[in-house]
């Protein structure tokens, strides 16, 4: 993976376009979107459909307090898998609670948590907007409103 930044405290940065290549070739990746409610509900969330999944949502920060949520870890191993050594990419608006998640199942054992860097909306443009030049929506990949 061109982009894979690898430290030792997660496997590493993937693109969204990475991601996908994962999701759609390896049948135990899964991916753990860690936005909130709000973000999930009004912006919208990644479609697995078409690769036989689902998106697991599991929030990073809980809203409308944005306190961490205590129970992530337990709630992302839930539906990350037992198999410690399967791929679990992590997803949320433009990398940075992704990476924190990552590295946070890292810690509980996971030895392929990777964060979506660009996340699902991507980095600002010119006009101030997001998700129209990286991220899920802009590389063009499958998602919906819920």
């Amino acid at each position: 993976m061109a982009s894979n930044t690898s430290t030792s405290d997660y496997a590493g940065d993937i693109s969204a376009a990475e991601a996908w290549t994962i999701l759609k070739s390896d049948p135990k990746a899964q991916l753990v979107d860690v936005r909130t409610t709000a973000e999930w509900n009004f912006v919208g969330v990644p479609d697995l459909t078409s690769v036989g999944r689902q998106a697991h949502l599991v929030e990073w920060q809980m809203f409308p307090s944005m306190r961490p949520n205590p129970a992530f870890v337990p709630e992302a191993a839930r539906v990350a898998g037992e198999a410690k050594d399967a791929p679990v990419l992590f997803l949320c608006r433009s990398g940075a609670r992704s990476r924190s998640a990552a590295i946070a199942m890292t810690a509980a054992g996971y030895t392929r948590a990777y964060n979506i860097a660009a996340g699902f909306e991507g980095d600002l443009d010119g006009d101030a907007h997001r998700g129209k030049q990286t991220g899920w929506k802009a590389s063009g990949l499958p998602w919906k409103q819920t």
